[in-house]
């Protein structure tokens, strides 16, 4: 049986307090349940699944997480159809073809040549594969919106999930040098698995509250005026009480308050509210709701 990958030792996260306080130095303000979550997942190595509306900063924590550890972020982004070859690897055919060409007339035996055409050497790496192949420190590997892929690519990725390793027909199985620090995202468009539930820490970002949604807007636009930051946090908040296809998440509360700035405006009025009004909803559909419903009353 081939050793357990090693485990680095990560003695910059001393604890939870510590790890909130470098996201927020790197303008990620998160509260203490994912905070503590998050240090287990990198203490304990295990691979975290984040679910959550679109547009609350789920992609972010893989980010921010990348950095705080000084280390690569690797990502696979996830859509239907994604398959092995787009996802984890695929041998280089032609360079294969050249190879075989010019081993015709060499004294190697049949096994030998097959062994050196499905080397690494003609290995395409894919996120998944150069998560496993890292030779330095442990990467960040972001699996971005699993809920996109089909089941079978899902059941694929449980080996990898359970045990940091790879199978290659050709080569065998590959096994992490370095465990990956894994995060995976959804936007639960359709409920995964039961199997990949259990290989994962599970957390479930909600709408932030009123209090840090402010926060979140000064820590990423520190040079907003603090009553605009309000004004932009309050109508947003409002318009998450109607019953839209798609509330706005923080992104787009973000968006609001950089659109105003550039605009050179110090509040958020009416006219300036109907001018951004695209950066806070995405459809034809949602936008007739909310004029419906009265934009100066969700300025109140």
């Amino acid at each position: 049986m081939p050793a357990s990958p090693k485990l680095p030792e990560d003695n910059q996260i001393k604890n939870v307090d510590t790890l909130i306080q470098e996201f927020e130095r790197l303008g990620y303000i998160t509260d203490r349940d994912l905070a503590t979550a998050l240090y287990l997942v990198v203490k304990l190595r295990k691979p975290f699944l984040i679910e959550g509306h679109a547009g609350l900063g789920k992609t972010e924590v893989a980010k921010v997480l990348a950095v705080m550890l000084g280390t690569r972020l690797i990502r696979l982004q996830c859509y239907e159809g994604l398959d092995v070859s787009s996802a984890v690897y695929e041998w280089n055919y032609q360079k294969q073809l050249l190879a075989i060409k010019i081993q015709e007339r060499t004294a190697q035996t049949v096994e030998e040549k097959e062994k050196y055409i499905f080397s690494k050497e003609f290995l395409l790496e894919r996120p998944l594969l150069q998560s496993i192949l890292a030779e330095d420190t442990s990467p960040v590997l972001l699996i971005d919106e699993i809920d996109r892929a089909d089941e079978a690519f899902e059941a694929f990725l449980l080996e990898l999930l359970s045990d940091f390793q790879i199978t290659v027909p050709e080569m065998g199985t590959i096994k992490a040098k370095h465990v990956p620090y894994v995060i995976l995202t959804s936007n639960r468009n359709r409920e995964l698995s039961d199997a990949l539930k259990r290989r994962c820490f599970y957390h479930w970002i909600d709408y932030p509250s009123f209090e840090k949604e402010v926060k979140i807007v000064h820590a990423r636009l520190p040079g907003l005026e603090e009553e605009l930051g309000t004004q932009v946090v309050r109508f947003v908040q409002a318009v998450r009480q109607l019953d839209l296809a798609k509330p706005p998440g923080v992104a787009e509360t973000l968006d609001c308050a950089h659109s105003v700035v550039s605009l050179g405006k110090h509040r958020l009025d009416i006219q300036t509210a109907e001018e951004t009004l695209g950066c806070v909803v995405k459809s034809m559909e949602d936008s007739a709701k909310l004029k419906a419903a009265g934009i100066e009353k969700m300025l109140l």
